[in-house]
């Protein structure tokens, strides 16, 4: 029994030992939510079904096993109770795998009152406020929120903590095309790049500078810079060509161009204003170009 109390961490012997795990049925549920402490056995608790986290990295609940077979559990799940010696997490899910991974039996649990409604509540806040989803499970727990919590997108960013234009950047996340929502959820790509991304209204060209993110292992400036390149409203070009040209700049061109050998351009801007532009191909190309100029 001492090695039982142990397990489930420092303190929480204690409350326990005051009697809440031996309350049952009406007595726990009529106890202020998150008042009654209780071990529950791990093969009496049901996942939450309202979950918002997808992933769970097997590498972190081995790490936090061993962690809990050294130090035990230091803070409670939070379960409700849905029956006899039935119970429903409502947080603490990667807790109760890395516990049986430990090899407990049981796991210390706050026990709530809470309808469906509230258990997605409160799991999805849990989970943003502690930091523990990916930018897309994060988008997609504020969607639920404001959808099947009916709650505003105003009042969200105050009950989980963060600001409304934070709030909306997530939402917005899944507006992009599944490719690269997959890339945000697996760490490909950051948030920082997926925003770049949105303000670009043709897939295409998403799904396109999407490859060059991954193939130029591109920074969020680099691809911000792209994006502002690509938006940028292209300016009308004047009028240029051997046909628009003038006469007599025709001849001048054709003339130069059969001095040199090379193919030359002359561009004309306003108010008489112009340039001569002379192609060449190599470093070789230059040299003879050049040698055949006579500046004396």
């Amino acid at each position: 029994m001492q090695g039982k109390k142990k397990a489930l961490g420092r303190g929480l012997s204690a409350l326990l030992e005051g009697g809440a795990s031996e309350l049952a049925g009406e007595e726990l549920l009529a106890i202020p939510a998150g008042h009654a402490v209780a071990a529950i056995p791990l093969d009496q608790l049901e996942t939450n079904p309202f979950q918002p986290r997808s992933q769970f990295e097997e590498k972190e609940l081995a790490e936090l096993a061993v962690s809990i077979q050294e130090q035990g559990i230091i803070q409670p799940v939070t379960a409700r109770k849905i029956g006899p010696d039935r119970y429903q997490l409502i947080t603490g899910e990667r807790r109760c795998r890395a516990a049986k991974m430990a090899g407990l039996r049981e796991i210390p649990a706050f026990i709530r009152l809470a309808n469906d409604e509230q258990m997605l509540e409160m799991a999805l806040v849990e989970n943003i406020q502690r930091m523990d989803l990916n930018p897309l499970e994060v988008a997609l727990s504020f969607q639920r929120l404001i959808e099947e919590c009916r709650i505003r997108q105003e009042d969200l960013g105050q009950k989980v903590g963060k600001d409304r234009s934070t709030v909306s950047n997530y939402i917005r996340l899944l507006r992009l095309p599944v490719e690269i929502q997959v890339a945000v959820r697996d760490g490909i790509i950051s948030m920082g790049h997926a925003r770049a991304l949105i303000t670009i209204e043709d897939e295409q060209q998403q799904l396109l500078l999407l490859q060059k993110i991954l193939e130029r292992k591109l920074s969020v400036r680099q691809v911000e810079d792209m994006v502002r390149d690509l938006l940028k409203p292209s300016k009308p070009s004047l009028p240029s060509g051997p046909k628009l040209l003038p006469s007599h700049y025709q001849y001048a061109r054709e003339e130069i161009s059969r001095k040199l050998r090379q193919e030359v351009e002359i561009k004309l801007q306003r108010k008489g204003k112009g340039s001569i532009l002379i192609h060449f191909n190599s470093e070789e190309e230059f040299d003879k170009l050049f040698s055949k100029m006579n500046f004396e």
